[in-house]
């Protein structure tokens, strides 16, 4: 629903025209602790204690032999230290001559024989115990003190006894930085008008309060993924000219207990200064589940403080006036009731799938600097895309220019349009696997059973396109071209789909005498929409207008289950005959119209893909006018001239055609799960 969007820019930088903001200085104690290390180092370098150790004789020996320079000889009260001359290497070495204060005397005496009292006598240092004694202790209470002191300045400011960890990790924005304004929002009017009412509060607060009325404290946006809810955020950001703190759930939570709550606090406390603002918290639903539910081992539950925190900011006793919150998640369910209350949350704004407007204003807006051809027709395509989100729609315009790109186009045609919508759905196509003719026989009658029953019934959708090229995880595909969106499901529609979904396996198996696994699909479908009939939707007889399905919240692993063993049997049984009467029904169809299965799986097996108005043709004997699929790998050869005899290959039907898996039959996009 927008246009390229820029990168977003960290923006925690000093405004222009005011100095940078000062660290706070270490003080005078910093200053001390330096000086008293760089002291340590000196001391430890330049200690007397450091040379190579010999004994009284060794000296007596090197003396007499000259080794030791004169004047280099000093007598302290645990040893005797000296130069000893340089040798080869030209560098001069210490010795030393260690001995105990007992016998301090006795060997002062001798070295004043050895030497004819050419020696320096030096009284011990007062200070040299007690700072090798209580030097490293001092150091290590230094330190510990220095980094307390630090983690007491960082709380007084927010950020807690955790230094940086309990700043808030927010990105600040203004409306020139995101690129994003209302206009590039699409499909999604009514959000779009209640999200531009809280400009509207930012902007004229008195104009609301006029009458005694409050500003709403918090907005929260739900709706499925990829539907626009961060893009309407986005576009918040690029209307409001109040800064936007943008964060996500995820940010809170950190391995440090007590951290998410700091930063929550961090962020609110910057948001009031800066006053009118707005906090937009994406994936809320990370830090704002509800408290008490899920697996814990007991003790301390950072999540559930960080989500305290927040619900105290938003409407406690010191509320935040004048910031406006607004949240995103796609999980509305699991969030804790405190916090989506009116007073936290006073407004809770659906963002739906776009219906088939939606969805040609969509593309539209995406296809803005995409070059289009004449052909390309945005109302079919918005028609053939029901349940797309707005994500979907923006990957088809990109899909789309890149297959022309690659095709060296001069414009985006209408049928790269359909060949991005079928592989944004399905995957790409598998032009280039190559399978044996009784699976690519299987394949057609598969595709073929799944055709012939989707056009003929009359309450399902029409028939857009049928194809055994694979694509995916399917060796073929039904597509269907569904006349309106739908927000419910009638029960004679939903009897139509089961029906088509059957006639897959029922074709392969009459027309080849065996069944295979493509059609564990159409299975999966099947199953699930009749679970749907009886569980959800009431719809089974004999359980009557009763639900059964429980509560999806998704925090245990024991499935909801409020019925009984006997219940739970015959849910199982009317789901077992609602399956069995659509496969018959689409048994005795296909039985009556098998003329049409053999003729439309004959003609998928020599053009591979047919439209619903091709289909229709063969159903009234008609023969189709167009190059079969060899005929086009030979003109293709022609032109590439890698041909080696041009004409001899176009006589003939491949016997390889490009597949996948065996065929399986598809729901009408988006409606695999009508849920």
């Amino acid at each position: 629903m927008s246009e390229s969007e820029p990168p977003q820019q960290n923006v925690n930088k000093p405004e222009q025209g005011k100095p940078p903001a000062q660290q706070p200085s270490r003080g005078i104690f910093g200053i001390v602790l330096v000086i008293l290390l760089v002291i340590l180092a000196m001391m430890l370098i330049n200690s007397p204690n450091t040379g190579n150790r010999i004994t009284l004789k060794q000296f007596e020996t090197m003396w007499i032999n000259g080794e030791i320079e004169t004047n280099s000889v000093i007598v302290r009260s645990t040893g005797v230290t000296a130069t000893q001359k340089p040798e080869a290497d030209g560098k001069e070495r210490k010795v030393i001559v260690e001995f105990n204060a007992a016998n301090a005397e006795v060997v002062t005496k001798r070295i004043d024989d050895i030497t004819g009292s050419d020696y320096t006598s030096k009284a011990p240092s007062q200070w040299m115990p007690f700072i090798l004694t209580f030097g490293p202790l001092i150091l290590i209470i230094g330190l510990l003190w220095f980094f307390i002191a630090r983690g007491m300045r960082n709380a007084a400011s927010g950020g807690g006894m955790l230094g940086n960890f309990g700043k808030s990790k927010h990105r600040t924005f203004n409306k020139e930085m995101t690129g994003i304004t209302f206009s590039d929002v699409a499909g999604v009017d009514e959000a779009k008008e209640e999200v531009s009412e809280i400009i509207e509060f930012l902007k004229s607060p008195k104009k609301f309060t006029r009458l005694g009325g409050r500003i709403p404290r918090g907005v929260l946006l739900t709706g499925p993924p990829g539907c626009g809810k961060t893009l309407l955020a986005k576009a918040i950001a690029g209307e409001a000219d109040v800064p936007f703190f943008s964060i996500s759930g995820s940010d809170f939570v950190e391995m440090f207990v007590g951290v998410g709550a700091s930063r929550v606090r961090d962020l609110f406390k910057q948001a009031k200064e800066n006053a009118p603002a707005i906090i937009f918290l994406d994936e809320i639903d990370a830090v704002g589940r509800k408290r008490g539910s899920g697996f814990t081992t007991g003790g301390h539950d950072e999540r559930e403080q960080t989500l305290n925190a927040i619900l105290v900011e938003m409407d406690g006793f010191n509320p935040a006036d004048g910031v406006i919150v607004v949240a995103a998640t796609n999980r509305p369910d699991v969030l804790d009731p405190a916090l989506i209350r009116p007073g936290r949350f006073d407004r809770q704004i659906t963002v739906p799938p776009p219906d088939v407007k939606g969805r040609l204003q969509i593309l539209q807006v995406h296809a803005k600097k995409v070059k289009l051809g004449p052909d390309v027709d945005f109302e079919r395509l918005a028609k053939m895309t029901p349940m797309f989100s707005g994500a979907d729609l923006a990957a088809i315009i990109n899909e789309a220019a890149i297959s022309a790109t690659l095709q060296n186009k001069d414009f985006v045609e209408q049928e790269d349009m359909e060949e991005a919508r079928d592989k944004v759905r399905f995957g790409r196509a598998k032009k280039s696997r190559v399978r044996e003719v009784e699976e690519n026989k299987l394949t057609a009658y598969h595709e073929a059973g799944h055709a012939v029953l989707q056009a003929t019934l009359e309450h399902a959708d029409p028939l857009h396109k049928v194809t055994i090229i694979a694509r995916g995880d399917a060796g073929g595909a039904t597509f269907s071209l569904p006349e309106k969106d739908r927000m419910t499901y009638s029960r004679k529609w939903i009897h139509a789909t089961m029906r088509v979904l059957c006639g897959g396996r029922i074709a392969e198996e009459k027309a080849m005498g065996d069944a295979s696994s493509g059609a564990s699909m159409d299975i999966s479908q099947v199953t699930d929409m009749a679970r749907l009939m009886v569980l959800h939707w009431g719809m089974s007889e004999k359980l009557g207008f009763v639900r059964y399905a429980g509560d999806d919240s998704r925090e245990s692993f024991i499935p909801d289950k409020d019925y009984s063993d006997e219940t739970a049997r015959v849910i199982d049984e009317e789901i077992k005959r609602i399956i069995d009467e659509a496969y018959a029904d689409s048994g005795r169809l296909l039985e009556a119209n098998w003329d049409a299965v053999e003729r439309v799986a004959a003609a998928l097996l020599k053009y591979e893909t047919l439209s619903g108005d091709e289909v229709k043709r063969i159903f009234d004997g008609e023969e189709l006018a167009k190059p079969t699929v060899s005929d086009l790998l030979a003109e293709e050869a022609r032109r590439t001239n890698k041909t080696e005899a041009p004409g001899g290959e176009t006589d003939r039907v491949p016997k390889h055609p490009p597949a996948g898996s065996d065929g399986e039959g598809d729901l009408p996009p988006g409606l695999a799960s009508p849920a």
